[in-house]
Order: structure tokens, then C-alpha cells, then sequence
């Protein structure tokens, strides 16, 4: 049985004719740059957030610097950001003028480690990104304790974290600003790039909002320079669509990392992913841990399930940063996540005999070492 690790062919085919009608609908109107569409997403989504401003750009990774650019960041300045996320979190410092400074992550979460943030900061720090990683909720409490005694802002990057809550509010709605990415692969998942920053503060929305345009909202009229960074009439057609389907497409989710758990929880040699009583995690990823983990991706392969591995190496210990000359001591436990980490297939369409061939697959991988506990 072949199980992909995500069948996004799958997915659109539910709601095909839907999506066919709106993009038909956006080249009648030749409204292919903002428009209409754009538009209603934006309202459409800060409603659903529960915050006041929604601005779309044009991927995730726009709205970080987008995010940094509208709150003055200035060369010198430094962010503090975790070891453990996808480039984006911290290229975007670097090019927005800033200084990265890397934060280990926590030993169950693969979450930024509030502690850790606290013994970084010096007169220069201005920032934090937390990441809600993989769907899981960072601690934000925490997070914006830090941030608020020492008058530093916060973005949160919310790129795989669409709904995900933390004791009881949605994430994205904490501190100054907040980013989602909308790449085809995401909980909410364009049919190519789109991004959007949401906050509570009007005179920042418009001012990322003029500057993701060139610098000025009114064609023709740029109060500053700005960069080119709009969402597509197309992308925001299809997202349109995608909406109203999100809360439930997140449920299920949670129905397959449930049935994961239920399955995989007596492999005692594995860990399984971590999720705080006080949050809601939405599974973008279902991330395991093992010492054996590449030689079970390569057994899994070989029977038909695609796994990927998110990330096989930490941020502050890539080439791009060689220039801090960091060890793997310096961030003790994003290394050895980076080493046992292994994403197992999860989105809404995988069936329950798919499920129960990658828990087989694994339970047959550990039979086999003579290491399966039941």
C-alpha cells in the first residue's frame, strides 16, 4: 500500500468544481493582483482569527519581513528566534537589517524555551519570534511576559499554526503581529504562494500594507519605499473557497493524530509528539522521535510510506550561519531533535487503512531489531 505523505491531488479533487468557479470567476473579472477576492480574504480571515486587520502578501516569508520592516527593525538591532523552525523565522532578520540570535528549543515541544529567551537578551535585543511549530501552540504567556518587561515586540510566526489555540485564544492574536503562510502544503493551503501578517494595530496594518505595495496604499502615491509583495486574485479565490472548510479539515486532523497516538503508543522505544493540556494543536505535522530514525524512514520507504524530516538540521548549525560559529553544544536539544526526528503522513484524506498500514510498518520495523515492546 503506498501512503504519500501529503495527497494534495486528493484534496483539491473534493472540492474541485468550487475551486474551478472561482478561478473562472477571477479571469471574467481580470482581477488577478488584489482585487476583489483579496479583498474578501482578508476580511474573511481576520474575522475567523478573531483580530481586527488582516494584510496579504505574498508568501510567509514576506510577512516576517513585511512584520519587521513596518516596526522599524534597524541594522544592529537583534531578534531573538528558535534553533529549531524553517529558514524563513531567521533569513528574514538578517535581510530586514537585524542581527538572528538563536534560542534552544524546549526538550517536549520543539518550542522556543522562554527560559532560554530570558538569559539572551541585552541592550541590543528588540524582538522575538516565536514559532508555533509543527501546529503546536508556543508558550505564550511566558513569551509575552518576557517581551512585555523588557519592551521588546513579538511576531509570531503562525506559518503551521492556522487555528491552533492557547488556553483558549487563537495564536496569532498576542503579540504585535502575527504571519501565516499559505503554501500549497499548509492546514490552509493556497495552489501556489500567498501569505498574510494580522494585528490589532491599524497604523501598523497600513503601514505593512503600504509597504508590501511599493510603499504607498493609492497607486502612483508611495510615501516610502516599499517592496512588491501582493497576493494573487487567483490564490485569494482559491483560499476564499478553502476557508469555511478549515475547522473542519482541522478536526480531522485530530482524529488522525489521535488514532497515531492510539496506535504507535505502545512502541515504548518511540516519543511520540507532545501536546500541553492547556492547547489545542492542529497537527499540521505528526512528528515522532527515534535514535533509529533514518533507518526507519528507509524500511517505511520501502513499503510504500513517504515520510519527510522537519528539519535535519537546526538553524544556527546551517552553512547560512556558519559566520556565528555554533557547535552543537551550544543548542543541546534542537541537535538532537534534528537527529531522531521523523514526520510520519498526515492530511485530511488519508484513510484509516493507511493510518494502520504506517503504524503496522513501524510496529514491523521494531519486530524485526527485537526491540518491540507491547
Amino acid at each position: 500500500m503506498d501512503v504519500p505523505f501529503n495527497d494534495l491531488r486528493k484534496h483539491h479533487l473534493t472540492i474541485k468544481d468550487e475551486i474551478e468557479d472561482a478561478i473562472n470567476l477571477v479571469i471574467d473579472t481580470s482581477s488577478f493582483v488584489r482585487g476583489p477576492q483579496v479583498e474578501e480574504f482578508e476580511r474573511s480571515f481576520s474575522n475567523l482569527i478573531g483580530i481586527q486587520n488582516c494584510v496579504s502578501c505574498a508568501n510567509g516569508t514576506d510577512a516576517i519581513y513585511i512584520s519587521m520592516k513596518a516596526l522599524e527593525i534597524k541594522p544592529g538591532d537583534e531578534v531573538i528566534v528558535p534553533a529549531h523552525s524553517w529558514i524563513s523565522t531567521s533569513e528574514t532578520v538578517t535581510q530586514a537589517g537585524g542581527k538572528v540570535v538563536f534560542c534552544d528549543t524546549l526538550d517536549d515541544g520543539f518550542l522556543i524555551n522562554p527560559d532560554g529567551i530570558a538569559k539572551l537578551i541585552t541592550p541590543k535585543t528588540v524582538g522575538i519570534i516565536p514559532v508555533h511549530l509543527f501546529g503546536h501552540p508556543a508558550d505564550m504567556d511566558k513569551i509575552m511576559a518576557i517581551a512585555n518587561e523588557n519592551q521588546l515586540w513579538v511576531i509570531e510566526d503562525c506559518a503551521q499554526a492556522h487555528l491552533a489555540e492557547y488556553k483558549g485564544k487563537q495564536v496569532g492574536t498576542f503579540g504585535n503581529a502575527a504571519t501565516f503562510s499559505f503554501y500549497p502544503g499548509k492546514n490552509l493551503g493556497a495552489m501556489g504562494d500567498a501569505g498574510a501578517i494580522v494585528t490589532n494595530n491599524k497604523k501598523l496594518a497600513d503601514k505593512m500594507a503600504a509597504f508590501a505595495r511599493h510603499g504607498g496604499l493609492t497607486k502612483g502615491s508611495h510615501i516610502m519605499e516599499g517592496i512588491n509583495s501582493r497576493m494573487d486574485g487567483i490564490q485569494a479565490a482559491i483560499l476564499n473557497v478553502k476557508l469555511p472548510l478549515l475547522e473542519s479539515w482541522t478536526l480531522k486532523r485530530k482524529e488522525i493524530a489521535n488514532k497515531y497516538i492510539e496506535f504507535l503508543d505502545e512502541i515504548s522505544e518511540i516519543i511520540l509528539p507532545f501536546e500541553r493540556s492547556d492547547s489545542s494543536h492542529v497537527w499540521h505535522l505528526f512528528v515522532i522521535q527515534h535514535e533509529m530514525r533514518d533507518e526507519l524512514a528507509k524500511y517505511l520507504k520501502a513499503r510504500g510510506v513517504q515520510t519527510i524530516i522537519n528539519y535535519p538540521i537546526c538553524l544556527p548549525l546551517l552553512p547560512a550561519y556558519s559566520r556565528l560559529k555554533h557547535h552543537e553544544n551550544d543548542f543541546p536539544i534542537a541537535s538532537r531533535h534534528q537527529k531522531q526526528i521523523l514526520s510520519l503522513p498526515i492530511f485530511p484524506e488519508i484513510t484509516d487503512e493507511q493510518i494502520k498500514h504506517v503504524c503496522n510498518s513501524i510496529k514491523e520495523f521494531f519486530v524485526e531489531k527485537n526491540t518491540y515492546i507491547r
